[in-house]
């Protein structure tokens, strides 16, 4: 499971920008995921859960936003959501396709209560 290691790197990060703040505590972090991301949304939750434990961000609540992935055509410009890495245009059936989301895993935002 090595959504525990990136929840274990999120905790870092977070707690790394409430010292940069000189915070006392973390209120929210705000997650957002992408569903071609690799990452089990269910997984992730669970790993947050533990991993936020005895560190600054023990009582934040902890908000997930998943993205659905969104690809586009580089022959007809069309853009289409898919749940799949081997993306064939649904218009005019190009494999010259690309993402413009849904492979991101990152931190959106982290609420920090300054002392």
């Amino acid at each position: 499971m090595h959504e525990l290691s990136i929840a274990m790197q999120i905790v870092e990060i977070v707690e790394e920008e409430a010292r940069k703040h000189d915070s006392a505590q973390v209120s929210a972090v705000h997650l957002e995921s992408g569903t071609l991301s690799g990452v089990e949304p269910d997984a992730l939750k669970f790993a947050m859960e533990e991993a936020v434990r005895c560190s600054i961000a023990a009582n934040a609540e902890l908000f997930y936003h998943f993205i659905e992935a969104v690809a586009v055509c580089e022959e007809c410009c069309h853009e289409f959501k898919t749940d799949d890495y081997f993306k064939v245009c649904p218009y005019c059936n190009s494999i010259n396709t690309s993402f413009l989301k849904g492979k991101e895993l990152k931190i959106k935002s982290i609420d920090i209560q300054t002392n």
